[in-house]
């Protein structure tokens, strides 16, 4: 597998008057690769997208490349429902060097499934870069079938899938149907050892960067036969799996940072930060964190 099993969707932190705070990046960066991270996705929706402009995305890119100097993949999150605007990004990316791209489904345009096949090939089909596709209806409003993932495995670099659809009948038809060489990761925290027992690769992951080390642990034991430990950490983590979606992503996860001081809790609008009551409702799932 070109991305290891433990991947991050990072965060974007931002200073107080909502700027990127690149000390607080590079630090973040530092944080996911020692905790385990095998590759990390930079400027995807956990990293605020639909607000970062092209050139903060660029920025973004050519800062994560050279702090992780090789420790960890690059992957770019690089797509959007404008398939010229994904090509222009894609290849700006690629002469970055970043080691892969994600590309979202399309959103609010709404394509059909062919739309989204001719799309996704058109912009795999302009970059040498290895190409992960993202399945998330839940934000797109469109879901890609296993078929139409399927078809778009047989592109020679679509090499990765992230499903988000939450459905796991589709995650396992999806597994049975692509290529051994393409790997299909969780997009849910919490559906990760499942989607592991139907064959998955292992998690696009939002959650890895407070539990890291207990998410690699879990995967780990999980490959290794020990599916008893497998399942008591995924217990272990299940309510910071779920509090971390207990409103807009990623807000309650930059809340959470902060209280460790690894960034501010700031979001860009149209996102808030968390209201008082949303702040005494998190304590139950932050308390699995202290334990830690």
């Amino acid at each position: 597998m070109l991305f290891g099993r433990l991947i991050t969707a990072m965060c974007t932190p931002f200073t107080k008057e909502n700027r990127i705070d690149w000390g607080k990046v590079e630090e973040c960066i530092d944080r996911l690769i020692d905790t385990g991270s095998d590759a990390i996705v930079v400027a995807g929706t956990t990293a605020e997208s639909p607000t970062l402009t092209h050139e903060e995305k660029l920025e973004l890119f050519r800062f994560a490349k050279q702090k992780a100097d090789g420790r960890a993949k690059i992957i770019a999150g690089t797509g959007s429902n404008n398939t010229e605007q994904t090509i222009l990004l894609t290849k700006e990316a690629e002469e970055i060097g970043v080691d892969g791209v994600m590309l979202v489904a399309p959103y609010y345009n709404k394509p059909s499934q062919e739309g989204l096949y001719q799309h996704f090939k058109t912009v795999a089909e302009a970059t040498r870069l290895p190409v992960m596709l993202y399945n998330v209806p839940g934000r797109t409003s469109v879901n890609m079938t296993a078929d139409t993932m399927a078809r778009l495995a047989q592109l020679d670099n679509v090499v990765a899938i992230k499903e988000a659809s939450g459905d796991l009948n589709q995650i396992s038809q999806l597994v049975m149907q692509v290529p051994e060489d393409v790997a299909v990761y969780s997009g849910d925290d919490s559906l990760t050892l499942p989607i592991l027992a139907v064959g998955g690769a292992g998690i696009v992951s939002v959650a890895s960067h407070l539990v890291g080390r207990e998410m690699k642990q879990m995967i780990e034991a999980f490959f290794a036969g020990n599916h008893a430990l497998a399942l008591s950490l995924h217990q272990k983590l299940l309510p910071v799996f779920n509090g971390l979606f207990m409103t807009s992503s990623p807000v309650p996860l930059k809340y959470a940072m902060s209280l460790q001081g690894w960034c501010e809790p700031n979001v860009r609008l149209p996102l808030v930060e968390m209201d008082e009551q949303e702040k005494a409702q998190a304590e139950s799932w932050l308390k699995v964190l202290k334990t830690n």
